[in-house]
């Protein structure tokens, strides 16, 4: 007999009151994991996983079983994000876990892809020989759109430059069941939240800030293309078994704190490498205070401290958001499943950090890194002892880490409070739209309009200046300048191109305050402004609500459901596009050691996959490798000089550009490494910083350490990334040295390789360099990429 899961408890735990205490205390303990019944018709509630996917299942009874037989087996209560990714996993009960050793194999639940890095994951998925994806997928139009005059002659411009592009994702993504959000519908992860992440949910994206989809109980993970084209192919994804970090929340969010103070902190504490190969998990009283799309900001932002994602318990707040987004099936199923969406009591984290919310003060962070974390009220003085700006260039709010209906109606409360004065914002100011839902919504309920009244200019909504789309004309290159931002990254000339624009990160009612006074030594709950009559007066405390009163407004369909059948459509790639380029498998391990290699480059400090591969105005080469590949490295710090995009070419003695080098080396058959920091490749996901190397000869990456996604991408294209087993090593690299990787026949999990170091003088250093491989990775390595791997399994 099967009972309804409200009946079984009850009649369970009136049992267990008649025992002993003891005995009622182990009883008690197991009817905590008392399992809750769906599949024999008693609750057999079905919830589709979108509305664009009506035969598409949210699979909690799968998920219900995983973590069952998982949990049987660890005999250990499970955090929230254990219980999602192992309630994933391709085989719970073969597979060895151990947190930050065992590498799981899983099944996502979808995939999301935004059209910078679409373009090469479905060229990739177009080699694979396959005729349609095997889980839910989508690509949204967000990146390719430049911020110059405003939305609407902004989009129009982006579609008719990036027409081919567009037709090519739109074909592909027809040909092959992929859904196509099109120009204009906003920025990928905004769509996500809106759409398609759910609690529970597994979703991979081409973005580092997929994480987003934490905010709604998910588990969401940032990737490179070719372990989108593993999901989507139907092949296990594989990932790291991660460690778990949990953030307790205690006490209540007020005045002009805000969930991106949350984050702001936290990357103070952990720093931008210090959540590499963890979740983060956020639990506590706290969380209450929080709305879904705060959740949602704060696990946008934890790609900025490394972590695998970031995630909140099913609450409330989130059944709001579901509900308000026409998604009350699947609240009502995750309200009977509920058990599984939080953590256990008496889960272990790997690490724990407390943040009591009611003494928490408003951040902001930066210039030059997301975790130089300062207090409001500190800033002014930190600039004057730094030497940083304080005039305050430009102001933008927005973004996919802050442009919920809440955050605009924040900044709005604000504004609403200077025009009151006759004042308006002193710095330029812009405004980002996250979706076409959020932009219509705010135009019909007169938010945008309190904006542009301040002098706002509402740009399209995508990406923009956030990623460098931003055709800025204020200033000149070279000039010293400070901008502020509700954006989530702000590494050296990410926004504008500019290396001396200092960027700051911070909430968009902070931002908004701060343009309005104009310097950066406003302090919004302590200073004064002076209205137009001279008068002085205070800001008080923003308000926003967290969802519309009147429901959202969706504005205009953007969606393009892929057909049926697919197999008719045409995806044509012209062989002369500067655009798009067919792909061309990368050539196999020869079976031989790595020898003689010549340093293309030893970089000094940072380095970013913005000083791997630049986006701004090289996003339009996305979808053509070797036209991309001219901004190899045109970023990363040479150490010999201190500049960028100037190396000296070991055969010819001449010094030049970067990627001129590693062509020539390529041309006269000598293979390359680069020689790097700590936390090398953090970042955005963009595979291009792992497959423009390898394009150009490169064959091994050597570090004090990895960011997470870019090692994994270095390794999917064939590339052998190694880290110092001694970090002081780095200092034994000398620029001119010649490398050679030993005993790559022997290569196995675990085993260092042994690295020789010819000096010019003569002279040699024998050093070791540990590796991450797996057997399954040192395939990939020796078939010369993961896709070739593919091919051969498939042959």
């Amino acid at each position: 007999v099967v009972f309804p899961s409200s009946i079984f408890v009850r009649s369970r735990m009136a049992y267990i009151f008649r025992l002993g205490s003891r005995q009622a205390k182990r009883l008690a303990e197991q009817a905590h994991y008392v399992r809750f019944f769906h599949s024999s018709g008693v609750l057999a509630q079905k919830a589709a996983m979108s509305r664009f996917e009506p035969d598409k299942f949210v699979e909690y009874e799968t998920l219900d079983k995983n973590i069952n037989i998982v949990r049987k087996r660890l005999d250990a209560p499970l955090t929230l994000a254990e219980k999602i990714v192992y309630g994933h996993l391709d085989d719970p009960v073969k597979q060895d876990i151990e947190r930050g050793v065992s590498y799981l194999k899983l099944r996502p639940d979808r995939v999301a892809m935004q059209d910078a890095t679409a373009q090469m994951a479905m060229l990739q998925f177009i080699s694979s020989g396959l005729p349609k994806v095997a889980v839910p997928s989508t690509i949204h139009c967000d990146h390719l759109i430049e911020a110059q005059i405003g939305g609407d002659k902004d989009l129009s411009r982006a579609k008719d430059l990036n027409k081919e592009v567009y037709n090519f994702l739109q074909t592909a993504a027809a040909k092959y069941g992929v859904g196509f959000w099109k120009p204009g519908s906003g920025i990928i992860h905004q769509i996500v939240l809106e759409n398609y992440a759910f609690p529970g949910v597994m979703l991979i994206g081409t973005d580092s800030h997929t994480p987003n989809g934490g905010g709604l109980g998910g588990v969401c993970v940032g990737v490179g293309g070719a372990d989108a084209v593993d999901v989507m192919a139907g092949i296990p994804w594989e990932l790291k078994c991660p460690k778990v970090i949990g953030v307790k929340l205690t006490g209540e969010m007020s005045g002009w704190t805000s969930p991106k103070d949350v984050i702001l902190k936290v990357a103070g504490i952990l720093t931008v490498k210090g959540g590499t190969g963890a979740i983060v998990e956020y639990h506590g009283p706290g969380v209450d205070s929080i709305s879904c799309t705060g959740m949602g900001t704060i696990c946008n932002m934890g790609a900025e401290i490394g972590a695998t994602t970031s995630i909140f318990p099913y609450n409330k707040r989130m059944k709001d958001y579901l509900n308000s987004t026409g998604r009350k099936d699947i609240a009502s199923l995750a309200d009977e499943f509920s058990d599984h969406l939080k953590p256990d009591d008496g889960c272990k984290y790997d690490e724990l950090i407390e943040i009591n919310l009611s003494e928490l003060e408003p951040h902001i962070n930066g210039p030059f890194t997301p975790d130089l974390c300062t207090p409001v009220s500190e800033v002014g003085s930190r600039a004057k002892e730094n030497g940083w700006p304080l005039d305050i260039k430009v102001g933008l709010i927005g973004s996919c880490t802050n442009s919920s209906y809440e955050d605009m109606g924040r900044a709005a409360s604000v504004a609403k409070q200077a025009l009151a004065h006759g004042v308006k914002s002193r710095s330029i100011y812009t405004v980002t739209p996250g979706s076409e839902q959020i932009r219509a919504t705010i135009e019909r309920d007169g938010i945008a309009e309190v904006l542009r009244d301040l002098g706002g200019v509402v740009l399209a909504n995508a990406c923009g200046p956030c990623i460098g789309q931003w055709d800025r004309q204020d200033i000149k290159k070279g000039d010293k300048n400070t901008i502020v931002t509700s954006y989530n990254r702000n590494f050296t000339g990410r926004n504008d191109a500019n290396p001396a624009t200092h960027a700051f990160v911070t909430s968009p009612e902070i931002v908004t305050a701060l343009s309005i006074a104009g310097t950066l030594d406003f302090n919004p709950e302590t200073d004064e402004l002076t209205g137009a009559n001279g008068e002085k007066f205070k800001l008080e405390s923003p308000y926003g609500d967290e969802l519309p009163e009147k429901g959202f407004d969706p504005g205009e369909d953007t969606y393009q459901h892929p057909p049926k059948d697919g197999s008719g459509v045409a995806v044509d790639v012209d062989p002369n596009s500067d655009r798009l380029q067919l792909l061309s498998p990368f050539d196999k391990w020869d079976g031989k050691d790595h020898e003689d290699m010549a340093v293309l480059l030893k970089v000094r400090g940072k380095c970013t996959t913005d000083h791997i591969s630049a986006a701004g105005p090289w996003l339009k080469y996305r979808g053509h490798l070797d036209n991309i590949s001219n901004n190899c490295f045109i970023g990363a710090i040479n150490i010999v000089n201190g500049e960028a995009n100037n190396v000296e070419n070991l055969l010819t003695g001449s010094w030049g550009a970067v990627p001129d080098a590693a062509r020539h080396y390529k041309a006269n058959g000598l293979k390359w490494v680069v020689v790097g920091d700590e936390n090398y490749g953090e970042g955005s996901s963009r595979e291009h910083a792992a497959l423009e190397p390898r394009h150009l000869g490169g064959r091994a990456i050597i570090v004090k350490s990895f960011a997470r996604i870019h090692e994994t991408n270095l390794k999917k294209q064939g590339m052998l990334p190694l880290t110092f087993a001694n970090p002081a090593d780095y200092d034994k690299v000398q620029p001119t040295d010649r490398i050679s990787l030993l005993g790559l026949k022997d290569l196995a999990p675990g085993k260092p390789v042994e690295c020789v170091l010819k000096h010019a003088d003569g002279t040699q250093d024998t050093i070791m360099l540990n590796h991450t491989f797996n057997q399954g990775q040192i395939e990939w390595f020796q078939a010369g990429s993961a896709l070739n791997r593919m091919k051969e399994l498939q042959a």
